[in-house]
C-alpha cells in the first residue's frame, strides 16, 4: 500500500487473484486452480485462506520493498566505483574485479561489478556494441583498387566436387575483372590468377582482400624470414600495394559478388553442361562480359590508372616461392626436406657459406640463383620418415583431404593388388572401403 492508499500488485499476483477469487466464489474447485497456477492443493488452500482473511493484500508478496539478505552495502557499492571510474575506466569488469581485489582489498564479484557498472554506464554490455558499417565512396579510377577473395562453393552442383572461385572486383565500377576455378586457396592459384589479372589489365594501384595467411603474417612473434608473405613479396616486386581488410563488411563489393556469382554463375555452368574446372575457367572470360554489361558501373573518371608490365619484370620468377638457404661447406643446398647437390666448379668452390635462393613452381620445378645467376644441381634423393605433420591453413583443408583419400586409395589398391597380402587382411581393406564409400546420413 503506497502512500496514496493504492495497493500494489504485480501481473502474476493479479492473476491469482482473478484464479483464485473464483475458487472462493466456488465456481470451480480448488483443484481445477492449482492446476492453472502450476501449484500444490495445500499451497492453493493456504492462499485462499490468506485471501479470505487479508482480502487482495494477502496475496502480494512480503518480501517487496525489504532489503535482500545479501545485499552489498552502499560504501563497498560507491568504493568500487569511484576506484573504477578514477583509474580502470578503460577495464573490463573482469580485468577491473581483479584489479580491486589484488591493488585495493575489495572484494567484488565479477558480474556484481558488471552490473554496477553497467548501472554507472561505466560499460556497454556486448549486445548494445554493435558497430555501424557505413557505406564508403567508391574509388574513382578504373584499376586504383581491386577487392579479391576465394568463395568456396558447389559451384557445379552434384556434377563435381567442391571447389572455390577466386574473384577480383574492382572497386570503382563493381566489374569482373577476373575469375578463376580452383581447388582450393593456395599461394599458388592466387599467383596464377593474378599473373593472367596482369597480363589481361596491367597493373592495379592496390589490392584490397581480407587477413588470411595468404595475404598477411599473423603470427604474433613471425621470425625474421617470414615476415611478409610470398604473395607480397611477389606484389611488392611489382611496385603493387595490398591492403588487409579488418571486416568482410570493408570489401563489400565482392562479398555482394560472392552473392550473384552463386546464384547466376552456377546456373550458367549448369546449362552449359560445364562441370571440370578446366572448361570453366575457358568460360569465364565469357561470362565476365555478360556480367560486367548487366552490373558494371561507369566509374567517376575515365582514367584507367593500370600500369603496363615491364620488360625486365619476369612474372613466371616473380611469381614462385622464394626462400633463402645458405650453401654448405659440401655445396648442398636443404630445401623442404629435399637435399640438392650444386655441381662442384671453379665459379661454384666460391660460393660455399654464402646464401642463395631457391625458386620453386607449383609444379615442383625447382631453381637456385645466386644474384643473377642459375647454379646447376643435382637433386639428392633420400628416403626420410615423416616426423612432424605439415601445418596446412583452414581454406586448404578440404583440398588437402582429398588429396590424402586419393593416395590413401592408391595404396589399398597397391595392397589387394599384391599377392604377398593375406587374404585376411584384403578383407579387412575391402571392408574399411565400404564403409568409407557409404554415404553419410545427417543428423
Amino acid at each position: 500500500m503506497d502512500d496514496a492508499g493504492y495497493l500494489t500488485m504485480s501481473a502474476k499476483e493479479l492473476n491469482r487473484l482473478e484464479i483464485l477469487g473464483r475458487a472462493l466464489e466456488r465456481r470451480q474447485t480448488q483443484a481445477q486452480a492449482a492446476e492453472q497456477l502450476g501449484l500444490g492443493i495445500r499451497q492453493v488452500e493456504r492462499l485462499c485462506r490468506q485471501l479470505r482473511i487479508e482480502g487482495p493484500r494477502g496475496l502480494v508478496s512480503k518480501k517487496r520493498g525489504r532489503t535482500r539478505n545479501r545485499k552489498l552495502p552502499n560504501e563497498l557499492h560507491e568504493r568500487a566505483l569511484e576506484l573504477v571510474a578514477s583509474r580502470y575506466s578503460d577495464f573490463g569488469p573482469t580485468l577491473a574485479a581483479e584489479k580491486l581485489r589484488e591493488v585495493h582489498d575489495v572484494a567484488v564479484s565479477v558480474e556484481t561489478l558488471r552490473r554496477w557498472m553497467i548501472d554507472a554506464e561505466l560499460w556497454v554490455p556486448r549486445s548494445q556494441r554493435r558497430r555501424v558499417h557505413q557505406p564508403r565512396r567508391r574509388r574513382s579510377c578504373v584499376g586504383e583498387l581491386i577487392q579479391i577473395d576465394g568463395c568456396d562453393h558447389e559451384w557445379f552442383e552434384e556434377r563435381a566436387p567442391r571447389c572455390t572461385l577466386l574473384v577480383y572486383v574492382d572497386d570503382a565500377t563493381s566489374r569482373l575483372m577476373e575469375l578463376r576455378f580452383v581447388s582450393s586457396e593456395s599461394t599458388f592459384s592466387y599467383f596464377a590468377a593474378t599473373r593472367t589479372y596482369l597480363e589481361r589489365h596491367g597493373k592495379p594501384v592496390a589490392f584490397y582482400s581480407d587477413q588470411a595467411s595468404i595475404f598477411r603474417v599473423n603470427a604474433t612473434e613471425p621470425r625474421k624470414t617470414e615476415g611478409v608473405t610470398q604473395f607480397n613479396r611477389a606484389l611488392s616486386e611489382l611496385n603493387i600495394d595490398i591492403i588487409c581488410a579488418s571486416t568482410p563488411q570493408a570489401k563489400g563489393r565482392v562479398e555482394r559478388a560472392h552473392l550473384t556469382l552463386q546464384d547466376r554463375l552456377v546456373k550458367e555452368l549448369r546449362l552449359q553442361g560445364i562441370s571440370t574446372i578446366e572448361v570453366a575457367n575457358a568460360y569465364a572470360p565469357s561470362f565476365i562480359a555478360i556480367y560486367n554489361e548487366r552490373f558494371g558501373k561507369e566509374p567517376l573518371s575515365d582514367h584507367d590508372v593500370h600500369r603496363p608490365v615491364r620488360d625486365d619484370e619476369d612474372l613466371s620468377r616473380i611469381f614462385s616461392w622464394q626462400e633463402n638457404r645458405k650453401i654448405s661447406k659440401e655445396l648442398a643446398v636443404h630445401y623442404r626436406g629435399n637435399q640438392y647437390l650444386i655441381d662442384p666448379s671453379s665459379k661454384t668452390m666460391g660460393l660455399r657459406g654464402r646464401m642463395c635462393r631457391v625458386y620453386a613452381d607449383s609444379d615442383g620445378r625447382v631453381e637456385i640463383r645466386h644474384g643473377s645467376r642459375s647454379l646447376p644441381f643435382q637433386a639428392f634423393n633420400r628416403l626420410r620418415r615423416v616426423t612432424q605433420a605439415d601445418v596446412v591453413s583452414n581454406k586448404r583443408l578440404g583440398a588437402v583431404l582429398a588429396t590424402i583419400q586419393a593416395d590413401q586409395r592408391e595404396r589399398d589398391h597397391e595392397r589387394l593388388s599384391s599377392p604377398k597380402i593375406p587374404l585376411r587382411e584384403k578383407r579387412q581393406i575391402r571392408a574399411a572401403r565400404a564403409r568409407a564409400d557409404a554415404p553419410q546420413a545427417d543428423f
